[in-house]
């Protein structure tokens, strides 16, 4: 499956990663506000990495949780959806809205294989200080450079270059950003509080 090679979802180990999943997830998604420390040690005892000072916010969907990994100071709004079939790697300082999803998960274009049950996955990889408007849909293999921000809405199915504006469906780079401008706008939102 990590090897990007045709995997069937329905082998033992992998069913029991996913019900394990979920049934974490299910604890995570029923926290009460106050319990930030308490998401925390649940999605840490999930996830292949967790930095400091990440917040993920309730409620959150992923298929098995240990190909997830998230640098410090990151924020993922409500409703995000990683299907981690292969790694999703996310940067630091990395701002994702809400209802955003990110699928590795994929099915081959062949019908007679798609209906064997057969998959494959792509891992994805989001660079420090992205910001992912809400909405936006990562598809399978994509990675995305440090400091780009996606519009809300956007559908990326291609890789995108660091310190750029992209949007729309098909994503598409708009405009360069100065990546100087990215780090002084970050040092005064921290000095902000």
């Amino acid at each position: 499956m990590l090897a990007g090679e045709l995997y069937m979802a329905s082998d033992p180990e992998l069913k029991a990663g996913h019900l394990h999943a979920q049934a974490v997830l299910a604890r995570f998604n029923a926290t009460a506000a106050t319990e930030s420390a308490l998401r925390r040690e649940i999605l840490a005892g999930l996830f292949a990495h967790l930095g400091a000072d990440v917040v993920v916010k309730p409620t959150f969907r992923c298929d098995y949780g240990y190909n997830i990994s998230i640098g410090a100071r990151s924020f993922l709004n409500f409703d995000a959806v990683l299907l981690d079939c292969n790694r999703i790697t996310i940067g630091e300082e990395v701002q994702i809205a809400p209802g955003v999803h990110i699928y590795t998960a994929t099915h081959p274009l062949d019908a007679a294989t798609r209906r064997s049950g057969a998959e494959f996955a792509l891992p994805v990889t989001i660079g420090d200080g992205v910001w992912l408007g809400g909405g936006v849909i990562v598809c399978p293999g994509v990675t995305i450079g440090e400091n780009t921000v996606v519009g809300a809405g956007s559908v990326v199915a291609r890789d995108l270059p660091a310190n750029c504006l992209a949007v729309g469906n098909p994503c598409r780079v708009v405009r360069t950003l100065d990546p100087q401008g990215c780090r002084e706008a970050l040092v005064q939102a921290r000095s902000r509080g």
